[in-house]
């Protein structure tokens, strides 16, 4: 998996970026302000950089501009904002931006990103999207086979008040599905029918423990 920087102003933002991102298995460094982010873009070398634009000290395409005049533009960045206008995302992409991110950003919206953003034969003639990215169209190797998950041997107290009989349950259940997926939180969505974010909320509201169930960078 890629190392990835995200650069971003606001807690929130940054926490919710790492998470979806450790989760797919990749690396994430943290900055909130430019400072921060050319200290990090120096010591860990990141195979991508989600970078927001509006920042307290430097804003994000006067940070993208000083990378690309001093050749260090050397990985792929994705621009970030709620706010920018389109002549603000079409001169970052000018400069050298992979793509453009109107927040609120989906989830499906940032995995494309930083798929798009990774895959390092990009076609040439294809200008970024400024709301998004368009998906590459590839024909998908076969899947190895997975060993079959270990048999739920959990037993459930049908004594007890329904709503926490059914959160055991439903506890089981996703454990199960996240066991045999190796902690493919896509894979799982696909399989149980959820959207991401709610199956995110759903996992958390549970207490199921994801940090056992990831893959492996």
């Amino acid at each position: 998996m890629a190392n990835i920087l995200v650069v971003d102003d606001e807690l929130g933002i940054r926490d919710l970026l790492s998470e979806i991102l450790n989760d797919e298995g990749h690396q994430v460094e943290l900055a909130e302000n430019a400072a921060q982010a050319r200290d990090c873009r120096q010591r860990m070398q990141p195979d991508l950089v989600l970078l927001d634009i509006w920042m307290p000290d430097t804003d994000g395409v006067s940070l993208l501009k000083e990378w690309s005049t001093t050749g260090l533009l050397t990985m792929p960045v994705i621009m970030m904002s709620g706010h920018a206008t389109i002549d603000t995302a079409v001169e970052a992409v000018r400069i050298g931006a992979k793509a453009f991110l109107e927040k609120p950003i989906t989830l499906q919206k940032l995995l494309k990103a930083v798929e798009q953003g990774l895959t390092r034969e990009q076609p040439k003639t294809v200008a970024p999207v400024l709301t998004g990215v368009v998906p590459r169209i590839v024909s998908a190797p076969a899947e190895p086979a997975r060993p079959a998950p270990p048999p739920v041997s959990q037993t459930f107290d049908l004594s007890r008040p329904l709503r926490d009989a059914r959160d055991d349950f439903e506890r089981a259940y996703f454990e199960f599905h996240l066991a045999q997926e190796n902690g493919s939180m896509t894979r799982v969505a696909e399989k149980t029918g959820l959207e991401r974010t709610h199956l995110y909320r759903k996992l958390k509201q549970l207490g199921v423990d994801l940090s056992r169930t990831k893959k492996s960078a």
